[in-house]
């Protein structure tokens, strides 16, 4: 995906999330949520739980357990998944096209301010096609993943729990 198609896909995205508020509808919430859900894998990774409650999205506040909800409870709730899903999407958006932020699925386009005044993107290795020039990046870049190596292990299984905590 390049940049292009990133940026061109958000911005439909966002504009279906305004009409969706605008005109609620379930199956199409649902339908929106999937390719919303793809477009943001394929260019920041997959959002685990964590994330996702972050974010708030899909937990409304007033969320109805245990019966149909009403046409009105209906609406209401896709009106706040999409606005929350639709906010998600406009700081993806920012973060691509006004920061210049790289992402995970960049396979070509550039950011802002990267073109010489020829209009050609400048002539940088592959790993810093999408990367904006910062001369002070290169530091902060290699001393964040020097602080990464440092907790590679916190996935890694951890000692069992003593027998009377196991209760």
């Amino acid at each position: 995906m390049t940049r292009d198609e990133l940026i061109a896909g958000t911005r439909q995205l966002v504009d279906e999330g305004d009409r969706l508020r605008a005109n609620p509808s379930l199956p199409s919430l649902q339908m929106w949520l999937q390719r919303s859900d793809d477009l943001l894998a394929t260019a920041w990774g997959s959002m685990g739980r964590y994330h996702l409650a972050w974010l708030m999205v899909g937990k409304p506040k007033g969320i109805v357990r245990g019966r149909p909800m009403t046409p009105d409870e209906e609406a209401a709730y896709v009106r706040e998944v999409a606005e929350q899903k639709t906010a998600a999407l406009r700081m993806s958006l920012d973060a691509v096209e006004r920061q210049g932020m790289p992402f995970v699925g960049e396979s070509g386009g550039i950011g802002p301010g990267d073109r010489h005044e020829t209009g050609a993107p400048p002539d940088r290795a592959p790993d810093r096609a999408g990367l904006p020039a910062d001369p002070a990046l290169t530091e902060r870049l290699a001393e964040a993943r020097r602080q990464a190596e440092a907790h590679l292990d916190h996935d890694a299984p951890r000692a069992p729990r003593p027998e009377k905590m196991q209760r």
